[in-house]
């Protein structure tokens, strides 16, 4: 039967209910597709999209996040398409709406990602499942939280992202609510995610600097390079999916953080 859903982006997406054949555009809303069970039902996937690893192996690739295999896309004949408003491009998105129904999501905050976590459930009748892995998230953070302010966790850090040009996560990110909720404070005043020389991320006396694994594979051998312009800070390689993926993948995120926090004590 045909049902209609407003996305996040405020449009509204008419498909037939439940979708039988589903592509993903994000890879952390791909791993949440198939932490609510939708194994068979997924019939497209990103280049980027490498978990579960199982099922990368085996799912079609449609491209990179910003760059989709459009012509590929129509081979597959989607009934739904899942996309996110910051990781694919506005084009790509617009062309696929003229033929798919195309639901998009917009997340900033934890507090986004759980209803993210909702309304895709009830867009492929995985609600159960959905409730479930929300009550473990918002369990975890909030002993994170809490144990962030026993602890007495507040710390100045600057979350890294790109090399060549360096960037920043800024604020209004949610890798930024990330580490809000951790007890630290992003030194970066900017939104989004600015483009910083080393000099400048100096003036602004981090104490820590995460270097993210992902999108640039930050590794130890850049560890020296920052550490020679900023002295003062301590290093710290963090793994960026426990930052920026916003599904089921959070879950896991709170076991890392929690050991991520005994390091900052």
């Amino acid at each position: 039967m045909l049902r209609q859903f407003t996305d996040q982006l405020a449009q509204v997406v008419t498909f037939n209910y439940p979708p039988k054949r589903i592509i993903s555009l994000v890879p952390s809303q791909t791993e949440l597709l198939f932490e609510l069970g939708l194994n068979d039902e997924i019939v497209g996937i990103t280049k980027f999209c490498l978990h579960p690893a199982v099922q990368f192996k085996v799912k079609t690739k449609i491209g990179g996040t910003k760059k989709l295999d459009i012509e590929l896309i129509r081979s597959l004949k989607p009934d739904l398409i899942i996309g996110n408003k910051e990781e694919n491009t506005k084009k790509d998105i617009e062309l696929l709406k003229e033929e798919f129904p195309v639901w998009m999501s917009d997340v900033s905050t934890l507090e986004d990602a759980m209803v993210t976590i909702t309304q895709i459930a009830e867009l492929v009748d995985r609600q159960p499942e959905a409730a479930y892995l929300n009550f473990l998230i918002e369990a975890g953070f909030a002993d994170l939280q809490t144990l962030a302010l026993q602890q007495g966790i507040d710390k100045r850090v600057a979350y890294l992202i790109w090399r060549k040009p360096y960037m920043l996560a800024g604020k209004g990110t949610f890798i930024d609510d990330i580490l809000t909720k951790n007890g630290l404070t992003n030194v970066m005043p900017e939104s989004r995610y600015p483009e910083i020389t080393l000099q400048a991320l100096a003036e602004l006396k981090p104490e820590l600097i995460f270097l993210s694994s992902e999108p640039y594979p930050f590794s130890e051998k850049h560890i020296k390079e920052v550490q020679d312009a900023i002295p003062e800070a301590k290093i710290i390689l963090i793994d960026g999916e426990m930052f920026s993926w916003y599904g089921s993948r959070l879950v896991k995120a709170v076991q890392y953080l929690f050991q991520l926090q005994k390091e900052l004590k």
